[in-house]
């Protein structure tokens, strides 16, 4: 069986499981209409499209330049609802995005892998409807694409040497099949015989688990902590968050509206504040509150390195003295439309704080997601999350072969049927 059949079969899955799911889809959603009707008291029940507007209220990602109005937004669209109801909506809507099936993770990786697969699958179909052969002015071209797509220089070579191997070995002449096997050694390149690459590092039920982000500001790095704070808390965590950074004008408030939009508690201090007091008030109120999570925010702009080594030492220090082996995760957020500047930003705090791993934001808003497997292969750092959309739930455990099916996904099913023809 080719790589591609096994890696669809194994992340798509066939129509029987496809239509299944359209009809459990649809199932559930008249379920939770109908659950809607008979919860919500008969004085504020609203036209069918007005609840809609509540329930996708969860999903929206806030401005960080306009927190203020998101506020008066979130009081608007929850005018006449009480908070029983609105409790209620939040937990039906996240049962729903805990059922989500191997086919529709994966397609959320198509969807936000789109632009960079515009760019790079379009070069690739070109380069193979121009060589018949695989030579090596094909192998010359195809380093050029990938080079393009900021797969990233080391990657690049790596993958040729492995290419040209398999061709020998295969005694491959044609140009017909050879995504499926580029496929297949970038997977190989990524996990590196390596597994569990994005577990998160959580503790043992009882003991509180201590997440660290770090990263330069504008990345989005508030706004995934939000989502996190969410995908855990759908999977029955209970789930606290730290005000960590206190430069910056507007990060406290825009973490506590995260906090309301996902039902967590916020531990903040003034602006201007300590981080290293605000998280040792936010870890003894976790375990207070006997939280099973804790993630922690911090500043993202300081003078020089050695202020932001200092800075995450500190932070640490506090950290570690108050919980044994915390943090137990520092997750790294990085913006993916930054490219190749995105891996100088993460050799830089892999210098100055322990990174146990990367998470890609905006990947869906950018041509070169290459940077994925530049990151991976050039730093030895794992990416534990990707943002591929808006919506809360867009925040995904990063997966080799789904990325790779996302890259190649209308290349691969081409060639796959011409297989099964």
């Amino acid at each position: 069986m080719s790589f591609f059949k096994r890696l669809k079969e194994k992340l798509v899955g066939g129509n029987e499981e496809k239509e299944q799911l359209e009809q459990q889809t649809q199932g559930e959603k008249q379920e939770i209409e109908d659950k809607l009707q008979l919860d919500v008291p008969e004085e504020v029940t609203a036209p069918a499209e007005e609840k809609q507007e509540v329930i996708e209220v969860e999903n929206v990602q806030p401005e960080p330049e306009v927190v203020s109005a998101a506020i008066e937004e979130d009081k608007h669209e929850a005018d006449g609802v009480d908070e029983g109801s609105q409790s209620e909506i939040s937990e039906v809507v996240a049962e729903q995005q805990k059922k989500q099936s191997a086919w529709s993770i994966t397609q959320k990786f198509k969807a936000g892998l789109e632009k960079t697969r515009n760019s790079f699958t379009s070069k690739v179909n070109d380069l193979v409807a121009r060589y018949r052969k695989v030579d090596e002015d094909f192998f010359e071209e195809l380093e050029d694409v990938l080079l393009q797509a900021d797969v990233g220089f080391e990657t690049v070579m790596e993958l040729m040497d492995k290419l040209r191997f398999e061709v020998q070995r295969q005694n491959i002449k044609d140009t017909s099949g050879i995504q499926a096997i580029i496929s297949e050694k970038l997977v190989e390149i990524y996990e590196s015989g390596e597994e569990n690459l994005t577990e998160l590092n959580i503790q043992q039920q009882g003991d509180l688990t201590v997440i660290l982000f770090v990263g330069v500001n504008g990345v989005g790095k508030t706004t995934t902590i939000g989502k996190l704070a969410h995908r855990l808390k759908s999977e029955g965590k209970t789930v606290m968050l730290a005000a960590g950074d206190t430069f910056r004008a507007g990060a406290i408030d825009q973490l506590q509206v995260w906090g309301e939009r996902v039902g967590v508690e916020v531990i903040a201090q003034s602006e201007g504040s300590d981080p290293a007091a605000v998280m040792y008030d936010a870890i003894r109120a976790a375990k207070n509150r006997n939280a099973d999570v804790l993630i922690c925010d911090t500043a993202g702009r300081l003078q020089n390195k050695v202020n932001l080594m200092n800075e995450l030492e500190k932070v640490h220090r506090v950290i570690s003295r108050e919980v044994p082996n915390a943090p137990h995760e520092v997750l790294l957020a990085l913006d993916a439309t930054t490219g190749q500047n995105a891996l100088v930003q993460a050799q830089m705090f892999k210098e100055v704080t322990n990174v146990t791993g990367i998470v890609l934001t905006k990947l869906d808003g950018t041509a070169k997601g290459g940077i994925v497997l530049a990151i991976r292969n050039k730093l030895h750092i794992p990416v534990k999350f990707v943002g591929l959309g808006e919506k809360m739930d867009d925040l995904q455990p990063f997966d080799a072969e789904r990325y790779v099916y996302g890259l190649f996904a209308e290349g691969l099913e081409k060639e796959l049927k011409e297989i099964e023809d």
